[in-house]
């Protein structure tokens, strides 16, 4: 029974709801502390100011990624728009889970490829549309970041990414 407690007050922490002082005494006293423990005790943000930042954070995300549709035929503003509402979207999270377990998670094994590929095609998007001002390249770059999204959102889905493979060669293995 106390291990199922210490889980609730780790899960309480995580989420970042107001923590047990006795049960985090009593871990404390033990060694379980870790420097992460001790950050999200820490943390000055209430669980309603966290849902209050994650929703105006994806708010804002979502509203520049589909004003971004507005200037599509202007693939510089669209470019600089798109990837700017995409870096809120994702940035959005980091106040539900922390910034630090939100870099953790995306630094996990299995997604750290989908990270670089997204966070890659975010920096190549933004270098065509701000330095190199080409819009077919802006475009490109666009569709790369568009694919790398899609690919990182499948990656937090179990099985996602996988299933996806199999039904794009199931569609595209033809022999003429």
């Amino acid at each position: 029974m106390e291990k199922m407690n210490q889980a609730y007050e780790k899960v309480k922490m995580l989420v970042g709801m107001e923590v047990d002082e006795d049960a985090a005494a009593d871990e404390s006293a033990a060694g379980g502390d870790s420097f992460m423990d001790e950050f999200n005790r820490q943390c000055t943000l209430t669980t309603k100011q966290r849902f209050y930042g994650f929703a105006i954070c994806l708010a804002a995300g979502l509203t520049c990624t589909l004003l971004s549709m507005l200037v599509f035929f202007h693939p510089i503003k669209f470019g600089i728009t798109f990837t700017f509402g995409n870096l809120l979207a994702l940035g959005s999270t980091a106040f539900l889970i922390g910034p630090k377990r939100q870099v953790s998670m995306m630094l996990d094994p299995v997604r750290i490829y989908a990270t670089a590929l997204y966070i890659a095609s975010m920096i190549v998007a933004l270098f065509c549309a701000l330095y190199v001002r080409n819009k077919l390249l802006t475009l490109l770059a666009i569709i790369l970041e568009f694919g790398a999204l899609i690919w990182y959102s499948l990656s937090y889905v179990p099985f996602a990414r996988s299933m996806v493979s199999k039904v794009m060669l199931a569609c595209f293995d033809t022999e003429f």
